[in-house]
């Protein structure tokens, strides 16, 4: 960040209300990292609340406010946001940008954020890192960036086309047709 450079917070509206009762109404937002031989490469996600499905994600071998912002702008090009949208994330330099302010702004997005120190505010987005490194990274040493990346872009068709939710018994992408209908 600039010296001089706004600092943007914004209130906790999510407060652990992971519940949503339309696509598009709360969507969680976070940045990691998987390693790989040539270093790391560092994923965004945008998670819908409602029925846990991936909107959008970029990867990139820096960890740039442009990386989150490339995230958002394809959240916003593959879905239809026509409610006010909450985005919930945690206080990472990039959400607190001034560049993030205009972008959300201009979307017409809400911006949330998790307070200071406590990772349960953006547990769902924590939670599918878990996930995919679990049943997808840890399983295999990843030589090269490329690797990683077909390997990501593999896991998120799975996860959203084919991986059925717990709680709803079907995948995310039944879930969200079921919406629609």
């Amino acid at each position: 960040m600039k010296y001089g450079e706004t600092l943007h917070r914004y209130p906790n509206l999510l407060n652990r209300n992971f519940v949503a009762d339309r696509p598009n109404q709360k969507w969680v937002t976070d940045i990691s990292y998987i390693r790989t031989g040539q270093g790391f490469l560092y994923l965004s996600v945008i998670r819908d609340l409602y029925d846990n499905s991936i909107v959008a994600y970029k990867t990139g071998t820096k960890q740039t406010i442009h990386l989150v912002l490339n995230t958002i702008r394809s959240a916003k090009k593959n879905e239809k946001v026509t409610a006010e949208l909450q985005l919930h994330s945690d206080q990472g330099f990039q959400y607190t940008s001034q560049a993030y302010f205009k972008l959300t702004q201009e979307y017409g997005i809400t911006p949330s954020m998790s307070r200071r120190g406590n990772p349960y505010d953006n547990a769902l987005a924590e939670n599918f890192f878990s996930i995919l490194k679990t049943e997808c990274i840890c399983r295999q040493k990843i030589a090269t960036f490329e690797e990683a990346r077909i390997l990501i872009d593999d896991f998120m068709y799975f996860y959203n086309n084919q991986r059925i939710q717990l709680k709803t018994k079907l995948t995310p992408m039944e879930k969200r047709r079921q919406s629609a209908a």
